[in-house]
């Protein structure tokens, strides 16, 4: 039997979309028919006309279609005021049709940072929220408690964007009925389960605070550029963007993407410091071994590492 699949995009960009275009290796469309899944809807993809779309959310709604996995795509908008009017569909509030569809379906996927956190509008009139959080909040606009009709809470895939390779393991797992072992933010541990520092290039550059302040070159970006590598759960290092490059390998910072609260307050690319000493440390680092060590670090660094050397 098939896989059934209905993607709604709400209140973000689309890039998860243009993400999952890059699918390849089989590329998407004959991945979908390796997977067995049948697209019900996609707002890019499909080309029913709006009336057969209408019909197949009364469909959706009335248990008269099955629905296996709803995909969820940007935040769920629930402002101004709590009336969702700024994000409508049918000139009624998206988030209502979203919460119906989530009573339905057997699988519920936020897919990016937006449907998983909140993202850019989870601030001011706008009122944005993820599906299961609102940023580190557990709770969002489905509710703390909430289980899809196949027992599990929102899957989060977290990412602006979400690599389409994440978004295709989830989907093969519940196309088959298995559920991926999830962490405190209902995201893979397969995929977010390692920090995006500890498959840098650039590991050594740290290790010895061999530092860089400007883009591109060799060394380590997290005690001047604001690299958030070291803070950040996610699959950047691991599969890489178009089977070649990331971020840290291309010698931009990693700006933390799949952080609860991204976009950050403050601004990207300088690391906020006292008296020299960043605020946010690496994850498993405390203060005072960090004060320890740092300036033995420096000293200790091989001339290769200081000239920027590759090691043979």
């Amino acid at each position: 039997m098939s896989v059934t699949l209905y993607w709604m995009q709400c209140g973000g960009c689309g890039g998860d979309t243009m993400s999952l275009l890059n699918t390849e290796g089989p590329d998407l469309v004959e991945a979908m028919r390796l997977l067995d899944v049948d697209v019900l809807w996609h707002p890019s993809f499909s080309n029913q006309p709006p009336g057969e779309r209408d019909k197949l959310i009364s469909r959706l709604l009335s248990n008269r279609q099955r629905l296996d996995v709803l995909c969820v795509e940007g935040a769920i908008v629930r402002g101004p005021g709590g009336t969702g009017m700024y994000d409508t569909f049918q000139q009624k509030p998206k988030k209502d049709l979203v919460a119906a569809l989530a009573r339905r379906a057997r699988f519920v996927v936020a897919v990016g940072t937006c449907a998983s956190f909140g993202g850019i509008g989870s601030d001011g009139d706008v009122e944005a929220t993820g599906l299961q959080f609102h940023k580190h909040k557990k709770g969002g606009f489905l509710g703390a408690d909430f289980v899809s009709k196949g027992g599990a809470p929102v899957i989060t895939l977290p990412g602006c964007p979400c690599h389409c390779v994440v978004i295709g393991s989830v989907l093969t797992l519940l196309g088959s009925g298995r559920l991926p072992v999830l962490n405190a933010f209902n995201s893979p541990e397969d995929w977010y389960g390692m920090l995006v520092h500890q498959g840098c290039l650039r590991n050594e550059y740290h290790e010895y605070r061999v530092e860089e302040e400007d883009f591109g070159e060799k060394g380590c970006m997290f005690f001047h550029l604001g690299c958030r590598g070291p803070l950040t759960h996610g699959p950047c290092n691991k599969v890489l963007w178009n089977r070649r490059s990331s971020k840290t390998s291309a010698g931009v910072p990693c700006v933390g993407c799949t952080l609860p609260d991204f976009p950050q307050p403050y601004p990207f690319f300088q690391t906020r410091n006292i008296a020299g000493i960043p605020i946010d440390l690496p994850e498993g680092v405390d203060r005072a071994h960090y004060l320890a060590y740092k300036d033995m670090a420096a000293a200790a660094a091989p001339d290769r590492l200081k000239k920027r050397e590759t090691r043979v």
